[in-house]
């Protein structure tokens, strides 16, 4: 079951929502403290947890076995099938999950089944400075977003925008989860050679990377759980969104005074983004040019993320040089230790 950002947008509405120093801290290019979690290892356990929407016991089966063939264990959390209309159980539940996994010695990484509606509602519940004092890799993406930029601006750790469980686990979104998590090399990302990029501006930047569903960092714009946008490289991904809602969306984060301070921007894919009427509406890409290209920033759109067969996993809070012409994300600094 894949939820659609726009069904639980529209039907349910959106809530308008110096700390101990770690021995893995490190300052980056931007003397800001950022901590990396430990890297991914055979023999590791995965819990695997619902912070959003519900999961039936079948869905969560097939990223099991995938775990287990990765030589990974697997601890699923106490809520993992609790249910509360469309959400995977009461809030204090589904952040008590979080909270618990983070605090779990036995447990090395965190893993989401699926995203839908539910995160904002859980921020704060959640015990950042638990967080921090016990770095972990959480992965996941489209609701799962508040929940990993929440982490990342308040307990200034490495969060993974990645597949979730639900996620079809191709060999390309396979192997970059390998990449990413299990090992501290500099990669480049570049999309499927099948999958062309169109560049809005030319040009390389520098800057951290951040970002997610376009809808639900809209809805968090705000709160105080959002990080810096200061030389940052956004990126986001949607679906289910006409565009005349994603030039809402991006106008949002224009008057927000987000864009103005960003370095580079990558849009990814947007899936059901088609208009009603197209003979009256702007396209994607016009709406794209529009927003961004008076930016004067390198810019581009197609990227390999979002609600799509082959997905990158993107390590949100890491420093990293985009270039684009070609579409690529180079990994300046390691994502895990």
């Amino acid at each position: 079951m894949i939820w659609s950002r726009r069904k639980f947008m529209t039907i349910f509405g959106l809530t308008a929502m110096a700390a101990q120093l770690s021995p893995v801290a490190e300052f980056n290019h931007y003397s800001t403290l950022i901590i990396r979690p430990p890297r991914l290892k055979v023999g590791d356990t995965v819990g695997l947890i619902n912070p959003a929407a519900f999961s039936y016991p079948e869905e969560v089966n097939p990223i099991q076995k995938i775990l287990y063939e990765l030589g990974l264990k697997v601890k699923l959390g106490a809520h993992i099938f609790d249910r509360y209309g469309y959400l995977g159980g009461q809030d204090i539940d589904r952040a008590a999950d979080v909270n618990a996994m983070f605090a779990d010695s036995s447990v090395q990484a965190i893993f989401t089944v699926q995203g839908g509606w539910g995160c904002n509602r859980i921020l704060p519940m959640i015990d950042y400075q638990l967080i921090r004092n016990n770095p972990k890799i959480i992965m996941g993406f489209s609701d799962i977003t508040s929940l990993l930029l929440a982490i990342y601006a308040k307990s200034k750790i490495v969060t993974f925008h990645g597949p979730v469980g639900i996620s079809n686990w191709s060999p390309f979104t396979l192997n970059y989860v390998k990449q990413i998590l299990f090992n501290k090399n500099l990669i480049t990302l570049q999309n499927p050679i099948q999958t062309r990029v169109k560049t809005i501006t030319p040009g390389k930047s520098r800057g951290k990377l951040v970002g997610g569903n376009l809808s639900v960092l809209a809805a968090t714009i705000g709160s105080n759980y959002l990080p810096d946008w200061q030389n940052s490289i956004l990126f986001v991904e949607e679906i289910g969104e006409e565009v005349y809602r994603i030039d809402r969306m991006l106008t949002q984060l224009k008057l927000a005074g987000i864009l103005s301070k960003i370095s580079g921007f990558i849009f990814g894919n947007c899936i059901k983004c088609e208009a009603e009427k197209p003979e009256e509406s702007l396209t994607l890409e016009q709406v794209l040019l529009d927003h961004i290209k008076p930016l004067n920033i390198p810019a581009w759109y197609g990227s390999a993320i979002g609600h799509i067969q082959d997905i990158f996993t993107l390590p949100i809070g890491t420093e990293v040089e985009i270039d684009a012409t070609n579409g690529t994300i180079k990994l300046l600094t390691p994502t895990v230790i």
